[in-house]
């Protein structure tokens, strides 16, 4: 058929274009410009682990100071290249600012809330594309949930069981958006001195923060479902009333059951943390050393990272509150 012809010859113009690009990237990357000896597309990345100002702008200029490192080393043999490094001040306890990761997490929200909201203002019996996605996306959480704690706890537990999946989820796919690295403030010289949006995940508060709400979370559920006999797994007092000395070792179980507790705050952020900063630092890289489509499969790679990072976050979430709901009290 002739359209199958024409389809034919359209993806081979397509592979063909990014093969081009693939070997264009190459070249003009930093291992291809290591090799043939060729200015490389983009400057030497710097990857910030503090979380940068960005307004009020008197606030962004007192804690970040950009320094030049040239040395007169630079690739490009017209000097022009240099290096510069910005070092961020923490903020004192006084000052008030509002950071590129805050930036990113009310977009993320705004987003979110905006599709639900438009999503469900306009229902109709044969649902349109947007209703069918809110659809999907509630009803597959609401299955996932059930399954873990039963059709009654799951009508309670789910707002914010949702909640947590769907703004890591967000968080971690947005900012893999264009305008995250290329939208900020410049200094003299044209280089990026701030960046306007900065994925929430790889400020060390929104996990910390996100895991606080979890560990209150599962807390909460388990005092409401037990009552005051929930903290029996922690301290045994009933046991150590009728066994005397010989429930020492119940006491001591305890004693590890409250450190696993207050250890899952720890593990809940350093989890999320650790994995959201490193594909952001992946994505830098792979941009510097293979520019353009080899950039796509990492891409690829994040948003299955930006998935499993929710599902695990949440799904841990629920499997301790289902743990604490359901824990019999010791006779």
């Amino acid at each position: 058929m002739p359209s199958s012809g024409v389809a034919k010859r359209l993806s081979l113009v397509v592979a063909g274009a990014l093969f081009a690009l693939l070997i264009g990237g190459f070249v003009v990357g930093a291992i291809g410009s290591a090799i043939f000896n060729t200015p490389r597309l983009l400057p030497k990345p710097e990857v910030h682990l503090p979380i940068q100002p960005v307004f009020p702008s008197d606030v962004r200029e007192k804690h970040i100071h950009i320094e030049d490192d040239s040395g007169g080393h630079g690739d490009n043999h017209s000097g022009k290249e240099t290096d510069h490094k910005a070092e961020v001040k923490p903020l004192g306890l006084f000052d008030f600012a509002i950071t590129n990761s805050m930036l990113s997490s009310w977009f993320a929200s705004v987003v979110l809330i905006s599709i639900f909201v438009i999503g469900a203002s306009r229902k109709k019996i044969v649902p349109g594309r947007l209703q069918n996605l809110v659809e999907i996306i509630v009803e597959g959480l609401s299955t996932f949930v059930e399954g873990v704690v039963g059709r009654e706890m799951s009508r309670k537990v789910f707002p914010v069981i949702a909640t947590i999946f769907l703004f890591v989820l967000f968080n971690a796919w947005l900012a893999l958006l264009p305008f995250y690295p290329s939208l900020g403030f410049l200094d003299s010289d044209g280089n990026m001195k701030v960046h306007l949006f900065r994925s929430a995940g790889t400020d060390l508060n929104m996990p910390l923060a996100l895991a606080l709400v979890s560990f209150f979370f599962v807390e909460y559920w388990g005092v409401r479902a037990r009552g005051l006999a929930y903290f029996s797994k922690f301290l045994p007092l009933g046991k150590l009333v009728r066994k005397g000395p010989s429930a020492l070792i119940d006491l001591f179980v305890g004693l590890l059951e409250a450190i696993s507790e207050m250890v899952r705050i720890v593990s809940f952020t350093f989890r999320l943390f650790g994995n959201m900063t490193a594909g952001e630092i992946l994505v830098v890289m792979i941009a510097f050393l293979v520019p353009f489509v080899a950039l796509q499969f990492v891409y690829g790679l994040e948003l299955l990272v930006g998935l499993v990072q929710a599902l695990i976050f949440a799904g841990l979430t629920l499997v301790f509150v289902a743990v604490a709901v359901t824990h019999e009290e010791d006779h």
